[in-house]
């Protein structure tokens, strides 16, 4: 995968609309999963990129700091070789300096080389160094958006299961409802109303039969009273 492709993609992930997406979503808990494991599984490969991406800069940045410090060495080495020539040249000895010169004029040239190396390294080294703050930055992001996810998710998943539980409680009171004549509490209730007549009606009945007993036992005194009132007329003729 190249860096623009991973830089692509990192940018899109971060910049995705949760709150649009779960918006068309028919089932927002399944793609809020679906979304995780995949963010995921991005953020996985895109860190290996990302790492590979570092990899290569610090490589170029080493050999950028290599040409530098070849370019300082070649130019020292360059002076060193020129005092020689003039010491040589001052000396009377103008073949050896010469020979000098020469190596001074090589060692010049390599440190143009490595100065032109180090000049030709540096705007992709900048540019490299663009694209991993850029895909640092992106992964940050990225994290923090599977962050928000799993709270989402997690968010969801509560409010659902809070969802559920009143649902439950709703049709647990509805299946009791007192103002339901159908109901088994109100069958229940006419039930011990049937009872409860019956007793007053046995207790009715009851009283009823002990006045019934105490009238009788009245009636019977009044015929003995007669009944003495008459013999006591028939003794006094």
């Amino acid at each position: 995968m190249s860096k623009q492709t991973v830089l692509g993609r990192v940018t899109q992930l971060a910049k995705a609309n949760l709150n649009a997406l779960l918006d068309q979503a028919e089932d927002p808990q399944k793609m809020l999963d679906q979304l995780i494991r995949d963010y995921t599984a991005n953020i996985a490969e895109a860190e290996q990129a990302v790492a590979a991406t570092i990899g290569n800069l610090r490589l170029m940045e080493q050999d950028h700091r290599e040409d530098v410090e070849a370019a300082r060495e070649w130019g020292g080495k360059a002076l060193a070789a020129s005092r020689k020539a003039d010491e040589l040249r001052a000396g009377g000895s103008g073949p050896e300096a010469d020979t000098f010169d020469n190596l001074a004029k090589v060692a010049l040239g390599r440190q143009l080389q490595a100065e032109k190396e180090a000049r030709t390294a540096e705007p992709a080294i900048a540019a490299q160094t663009e694209v991993v703050d850029k895909l640092k930055a992106g992964l940050d992001q990225m994290k923090g958006k599977l962050s928000e996810l799993k709270a989402k998710r997690d968010e969801l998943v509560a409010r659902a299961k809070s969802a559920q539980a009143q649902n439950r409680m709703m049709d647990a009171v509805k299946s009791i409802d007192v103002l339901d004549p159908t109901s088994e509490l109100s069958r229940f209730e006419d039930k011990v109303r049937r009872e409860e007549a019956r007793a007053l009606g046995k207790q009715e009945l009851a009283a009823s039969s002990l006045d019934a007993q105490f009238e009788e036992l009245n009636a019977l005194g009044d015929s003995a009273e007669v009944e003495a009132r008459l013999a006591a007329l028939k003794t006094t003729k």
